[in-house]
């Protein structure tokens, strides 16, 4: 039985960051298994497995309704395109946030009710409108030309959209919480007097802020509730308040290893020590004569609290006084939040096949991946997890390698940049080509979010774990999905 700790032990960063694994991801990292896969759907691959969803849902509800909260969950369909999620979903009795007209179609076509679908769409265009209203989708509306928009479809369809408005511009400690998103709070408050109309239903309001602070989630909703009570004393109904997602994960367990990276990485910038990151790439910081400046660009992949406890504390936060979960009860409101990435996590991993092994001017080895780094990527600089080695059988001319290997995974588009992973990597047996590196927990954005097919390179396709059932292909690679 392969154990996790044989697992991690082929690949090693120069700081190790060990992700965390499901049991499932450790089963199915079998050699011939997985190279089995690989062979048949090619190579990036994705896989996927609903069941940590299902877990993840039910630890948050489960701190709802220990204060008495009525919660309603929206999985962000933003964070990952596989259908096998919608449909975990729906089965769970949550609804789906969508952010395009296509998602909105492939939401229905599985059988989810308009009811059940939020349209968050930073662009929302006239047809993707007429979609939401048609099949009383619940649109956030961003801006009064989007309002305009949203009057006009409906009066065309004959028929009432439901909507929420989409808010921003909170304060927390005297700062002002800039955002390109909804309308302002305090400048914006004219708005409430262009709902009157009996072509619109206002149904609740809406925001979402960058970053994961639970103190400005308090803050936002607080002053949300002054906006609930604004439309209700204009004579509209809201039933709800909606708080987005951000809610935040945390792809390592050992916080050590997080801080010992960074710590190690700063001096590598101050020439300290031999750098970790190729050509001592800064992640976002630079070394100035003042010392480090800058910030992080990645995810915080070590963080705390996360997801359930971060929603308590959020709950039990004082407001004016009272925590904030007794002014949901008293408002007969409804909190609805749209979690992605921290809903899939433990949901899914990449695998990519190694190609070559080369070294380069400076001695390092590159190892080449079957894949882009459009396939494994966010906006943030990298995915800093480390990858896990699988060896495979293949022992052909030229594939033995029992040496030790130290150097970068590149990929397959035609720029000195191309980069999977910034950062240094030791292979304590080497690597071979036919061998397979697997991304860990790479559902949530890294699959699907910059994915891109330059060069004319398909895209990877999407597997589907089940215990004790047969690998499938998601229904999203398949001919039939829009």
């Amino acid at each position: 039985m392969i154990t996790i700790e044989s697992l991690r032990s082929g690949c090693r960063g120069e700081l190790p960051l060990d992700a965390r694994l499901e049991p499932w991801m450790t089963e199915l990292m079998q050699a011939n298994a997985l190279a089995a896969h690989v062979h048949r759907f090619g190579s990036p691959l994705n896989v996927i497995s609903t069941s940590p969803m299902l877990r993840n849902i039910d630890g948050l509800r489960r701190v709802a309704n220990q204060r008495d909260v009525d919660l309603q969950i929206f999985f962000a369909r933003k964070s990952n395109k596989c259908l096998a999620f919608v449909d975990q979903a729906m089965a769970s009795g949550i609804g789906v946030d969508t952010a395009s007209e296509n998602e909105v179609r492939q939401s229905l076509a599985r059988g989810v009710d308009g009811s059940k679908i939020l349209c968050t769409a930073a662009i929302k265009s006239e047809s993707l409108l007429e979609l939401c209203i048609a099949n009383q989708v619940c649109v956030t509306v961003d801006n009064t030309d989007e309002l305009g928009l949203v009057l006009e479809s409906a009066s065309s369809l004959g028929s009432t959209a439901v909507i929420a408005l989409r808010l921003g511009g909170f304060h927390h400690h005297g700062q002002k919480l800039t955002t390109r998103f909804g309308f302002d709070i305090d400048r914006d408050l004219e708005i409430i007097t262009q709902l009157d109309s009996p072509s619109l239903r206002v149904m609740g309001v809406h925001f979402h802020l960058d970053g994961y602070d639970a103190d400005q989630r308090v803050s936002a909703i607080g002053e949300c509730l002054d906006w609930i009570s604004r439309l209700r004393e204009a004579g509209h109904s809201p039933t709800f308040l909606d708080m987005g997602g951000g809610f935040p994960m945390s792809y390592l367990d050992d916080r050590a290893q997080w801080d010992s990276f960074w710590e190690q990485h700063e001096s590598a910038l101050r020439g300290e020590r031999d750098a970790i990151t190729y050509r001592n790439h800064g992640l976002g910081l630079l070394n100035t004569p003042m010392g480090i400046v800058g910030r992080r660009n990645t995810y915080p992949y070590h963080q705390s609290p996360t997801r359930n406890e971060w929603l308590a504390k959020v709950l039990d936060s004082d407001w004016k006084g009272r925590p904030l979960a007794d002014y949901l009860r008293q408002a007969s409101l409804q909190l609805r939040c749209e979690p992605g990435r921290s809903l899939l996590d433990g949901c899914g991993m990449t695998v990519a096949r190694v190609e070559f092994r080369k070294r380069n001017a400076e001695d390092d080895w590159l190892i080449g991946l079957s894949m882009n780094r459009t396939q494994c990527r966010t906006s943030s600089d990298d995915f800093l997890v480390d990858p896990i080695l699988v060896r495979c059988n293949d022992t052909a001319n030229g594939n033995t390698a029992n040496s030790p290997m130290s150097g970068f995974l590149v990929g397959a588009y035609c720029t000195e940049s191309e980069l999977l992973s910034l950062r240094r990597l030791h292979f304590a047996k080497g690597v071979r080509r036919g061998d397979l590196i697997v991304f860990p927990n790479t559902a949530g954005y890294f699959m699907h979010f910059l994915e891109s097919r330059s060069h004319q390179f398909p895209l990877a396709r999407n597997i589907v774990y089940t215990p004790d059932a047969p690998i499938r292909l998601d229904p999203i690679d398949e001919s039939t999905a829009i």
